[in-house]
């Protein structure tokens, strides 16, 4: 019988490294020499992918020349039918690599339809240690990290994505549950304004942007204090920087 590869689960950078801020200080020497040793990629994007694992090579040697490296590309424009070809190698004893275009993969991440078909077939797969922004931002945030809400991309629609925060925004106080949220970064000032407009002043949200990286910022403050920020002109710097916002209603009286 043939013996399954693994499928490793590993996690990219949240953003390039740039004034000395190294490699080593965001991914554990154990994920770069594990990927150092794969043959097998299953990528959000080629380009990005391959300019990681250089980065990876200039501590950790990879195995293989980079262009052995077979990389096969998994992104939302990826077909489902597609998945089971994916994991072929790996059902023919090849170990193989997960990794998303910043992050970890499966959260936010069309891997995860992946990891589930892996386990259906049997496939080990082992998540490695790295930068997740959702958990930084909620460790930073002060809010709570008892009970919290992963709810991704909220409507563009205007009227729609106001209803959603409402909503939300009563479901965090009834539960005292933090809300999670992300944006396409070009509208990151849209989604701010749209708090400030759609939650009661004593709301607490959170704006941590770039996290790891040299330009990381992180600020929570009431919704009031946003507010008049926003009409003094001075919103954060986080246009088109990956940033992940969180809020925390207050209990009534």
């Amino acid at each position: 019988m043939t013996r399954k590869g693994t499928l490793y689960l590993i996690p990219n950078t949240l953003g390039e490294e740039t004034d000395g801020n190294a490699l080593s200080g965001i991914l554990p020497e154990t994920v770069a020499g594990t990927t150092a040793t794969l043959d097998y990629f299953i990528v959000e994007n080629a380009k990005s992918a391959r300019a990681h694992l250089k980065r990876i090579d200039k501590t950790h040697p990879l195995k293989h020349p980079l262009q052995q490296i077979r990389m096969a590309e998994l992104n939302v424009r990826t077909d489902k039918s597609r998945l089971p070809e994916l994991l072929e190698p790996l059902l023919s004893g090849q170990d193989g690599g997960l990794i998303s275009e910043a992050g970890v993969p499966a959260v936010a991440d069309p891997g995860a339809d992946l990891v589930r078909l892996a386990h259906e077939k049997g496939i080990t797969v082992r998540p490695l240690v790295g930068p997740s922004s959702l958990l930084l931002a909620l460790m930073a945030s002060g809010l709570n990290g008892q009970s919290f809400a992963f709810n991704g991309y909220l409507p563009t629609d205007p009227e729609q994505r106001q209803r959603r925060i409402r909503s939300l925004e009563e479901r965090s106080r009834h539960d005292r549950q933090t809300q999670i949220f992300i944006e396409t970064p070009y509208r990151n000032d849209t989604l701010l304004k749209a708090f400030c407009t759609a939650c009661k002043p004593d709301t607490r949200l959170c704006v941590a942007t770039d996290l790891t990286l040299p330009s990381e910022s992180i600020q929570t403050l009431p919704v009031a204090a946003w507010k008049k920020r926003i009409e003094k002109g001075q919103m954060p710097d986080f246009q088109k920087k990956p940033t992940v916002f969180l809020l925390l209603a207050n209990l009534p009286g």
